[in-house]
Formats: C-alpha cells, structure tokens, sequence
C-alpha cells in the first residue's frame, strides 16, 4: 500500500498537467486574495450607493471584454500553436499577434469614442450624474483592454512552453495596481482611482509577460503560410461563444440599474464571489489540460483526450455542488465578514446575501459548461459550446422579461436567478450534444 501511494505521488509530481494545475492555482489564490481587499477597498468607500452602480456598469463592461478577449486567445490561440511544428510556431505567433494587437486597439479606441452611448445602453437606469461618471470611468479603461489583451498574445507563447507562472499574475498585477491607486489618489480623484489602477495594473501584466516571452521570441521568424482568415476563424468562434456567456450577466446588469440604487453594485459583489470560487474550480484545470487535449488530438490519441475530458468534468460536478450549498448556507455571514464596513451597510449586507441567493446556482452550470467548452474547442468542435451559449442569454432575458412583466424588477433574489438558469439550460444543452458526439466518434471511453 506505502509503495502504490509513494507511485501514485511519484507520478503526480511528474504530469505536467498536475504541475501546470498548481502553480496555475497558485496564481489564482494569490490575484483573489488580492482581489477580495480591492472589492473590500471599493465596498468600505462606496456602499451600495449610486456611486457604487455607476462603476459597477463602466469596470463590468470593461471586465467582460477583457476576460472574453484573454480567454479568447488563451483557450482558442494556445492549441493553435501547439499544433503547429516547432520551427513554424514562432511564425504564426509573429503573424497572429500582429493581426491581434491591431484589432485590440481598434476595439480600444471605439470603447473610448463610444463610451456615452454605450453607458445609455448598458446602464439605462443610471441617473444623470452616474451616467456622466460611469462615462468618465470607461474613457479611463478603454486603454486597458489593449493592454491586458496584449499581454494574452504573449501569454499564449508561454503557455506552449509549459510556462504558467507569469500569466497567472494577472490578476495580482490588476488588483494590486486598484488597491494602491485608490488609496493613494481616492481623496483626489474619488473613484476614478480605481479606473486608473486597473490600467496601470494591465500595462504592468503586458511588460512582464513580454519580458518573460523574449528567449521564446528571440529566434527569427519565418514566414507564416497561413491566412488571417485562418488565423481568425478559430479566435473568432470562441469570442461568438465567451461574448454570448458574458452577455448573460450583461443583461442581468442593465435590468439591475432599474431595479433601484444599489442594485447593480450588489449583482457586482455577488458576481465578484461567484468569480472566484469558478476561478478556482475552472482554470488551473483548463488551463493546463487545453494544451494536453490538443497535444492527445494532434497525435491522434482522442480516446485519452476524451478520458481526461470525462474525469475533470466528474470532478468539478462534485466541487461546484459542494461549493454552491456551502455559498448558499454561508452566504450572509461571509459577506458581513468580507465587506461590512464602511459605506458598506447591514442592509448592504442583506442585499447582496439575497442577490447571491438567486445567483449561487450558476456556480454549477457555469464551472461545468465552462470546461467542456474549452475541451471542446482543444478538440476542435467549436460548434458545440457555440450552439450551447444562445441558451443563457435567451433563457435569462425571457425570465427578466417576465419579470418586467409582471412588476417584480425589485426583487434582488429573482435578479440573480435569471443567470443562474441560464447557465444551467446551457450546460445541458452542451452535456448532451457532447455526449451525442463522443457516441458517435465510438472511441470506447
């Protein structure tokens, strides 16, 4: 028994996707430390006020394109180059990441143009003074999309070396750059600190993710034989599919600004805890096993892919439930604990502990429909998770329609269940089209 256990550790200290895991891990424990204090930061001078909801909307938007641009490039661009020979991975990185870097800061500068009218869009509630300051606020991001997607490009290189540590600073370098702006500049700027720490904090990730990536860089470039249609296609599918996700919570936020003052920030402390525990759960599995599922594809060895594919989603099954009743029955006191001080009120407490009672439940459907999506696409059957992604966004804006309907927008606890439901049609929707598909490619897994 000592001698199979001494084995079985032997053998885990030497996968790379258990390393990969950890130090992936590590790095998430570390940015969400990081990004508890600037949520406390941020709750103890702001509350659950108007003030609150006008950053909530700007940083909202400005974290959904980031994550989905990131995680475009993380999840779509990394088995891109993994399958590519090693002498023309630098190739089509050199082309891909030009191709990138300018559409990034296209998409930068129509976020800074547009910023009133995409605060009237997705913040129609807002009333005039957090509708000018949640304008102001986004002006001040825009330039971070560019950066913190840039920093993705380089990431993606690293991550084909098996190199995990820099790019899972990411969060670390944003939060720590928040917390230090705002309460160095708070009594000066007010909240706009806090937008201006979360630029600083992407251009910090951009140049050591740069510097990290220069020996992988340092070879000359040949000239890629590949297409920017080619370059896009893959990129481009998953974008469809993480911006359909992220649209999810996008709804559910606008509907929030008319639900009454506070609202939106308390959907946004919510959503704020959801994040980190999916965090954990999601990415430093994922993000280790992408490269190892497109490996196992590019040599053909897909009943393994599948395996490994059928074993994490069990596990994160079992780890989503738990951690869903456990928010459940912890919800309040965690809360008062983590925020309560400052502007941050006891009914400030009770709002965001009812938000996150309708919210909790897509912890399940978003950990799971998470991971198999991005195996999916390792695997090179983007379609699935692409079909499955219409179904949060269609299911959660016909409940908010109801809801509208019906003359029940106050309710925080029916504003969090709109994405929780969605999110669990969606997994279902892909568990059962992935299932359909390992039957028919009859692999024996």
């Amino acid at each position: 028994m000592t001698a199979s256990v001494s084995s079985t550790i032997a053998r885990l200290r030497q996968s790379a996707l258990v390393r990969g895991s950890l130090v992936i891990g590590a790095g998430i424990l570390i940015g969400n430390i990081a990004g508890f204090v600037r949520v406390a930061v941020t709750a103890y001078l702001l509350g659950t006020h108007a003030r609150a909801d006008a950053l909530a909307v700007a940083t909202g938007l400005t974290d959904t394109i980031c994550n989905v641009v990131m995680n475009t490039l993380l999840v779509a661009f990394v088995p891109m180059l993994m399958l590519r020979p090693s002498h023309d991975r630098l190739a089509v990185f050199s082309r891909a990441s030009r191709v990138f870097a300018w559409i990034l800061a296209g998409v930068g500068v129509i976020i800074a143009i547009f910023a009133p009218r995409l605060i009237s869009l997705l913040g129609p509630g807002l009333a005039a003074q957090q509708r000018h300051t949640a304008t102001v606020l986004l002006e001040i991001l825009a330039p971070g999309i560019l950066f913190s997607g840039a920093s993705a490009i380089f990431a993606s290189l690293l991550y084909t070396a098996r190199r995990f540590v820099v790019p899972s600073t990411y969060q670390l370098c944003l939060n720590g750059s928040m917390i230090v702006c705002a309460l160095l500049f708070w009594n000066v700027i007010g909240e706009y600190a806090l937008a201006v720490g979360y630029t600083f904090g992407a251009a910090i990730q951009l140049a050591l993710t740069w510097f990290a990536s220069r020996d992988l860089r340092a070879a000359p470039a040949e000239r890629a034989e590949i297409r920017s249609a080619a370059i896009l296609s893959k990129p481009g599918m998953y974008l469809l599919y993480a911006g359909l996700i992220a649209s999810n919570i996008v709804v559910a936020r606008a509907f929030a600004t008319h639900a009454g003052s506070g609202m939106a920030a308390a959907l946004d402390y919510s959503m704020r805890c959801v994040n980190v525990v999916i965090a954990y759960l999601v990415y430093p599995v994922a993000n280790s096993l992408m490269p190892e599922i497109a490996r196992l594809r590019a040599t053909g060895d897909t009943a393994h892919a599948y395996r490994l594919m059928r074993r994490s989603v069990g596990l994160m099954a079992i780890a989503s439930v738990v951690c869903c009743g456990a928010g459940l029955l912890l919800r309040t006191p965690v809360i008062a604990i983590l925020f309560q001080r400052g502007s941050f009120t006891a009914e400030s407490t009770n709002l965001v502990a009812n938000v996150f009672l309708g919210l909790a439940p897509c912890l399940i459907g978003w950990t799971l429909m998470d991971l198999i999506s991005r195996c999916c696409f390792a695997l090179d059957r983007p379609w699935l998770p692409v079909i499955a992604a219409v179904a949060p966004v269609s299911v959660n804006l016909l409940f908010l329609a109801t809801l509208r309907w019906r003359g029940q927008r106050g309710d925080p606890v029916l504003l969090g269940l709109g994405p929780s439901m969605g999110l669990l049609a969606g997994f279902l929707v892909l568990f059962a089209m992935a299932r359909m598909v390992v039957a028919s490619d009859d692999v024996g897994v």
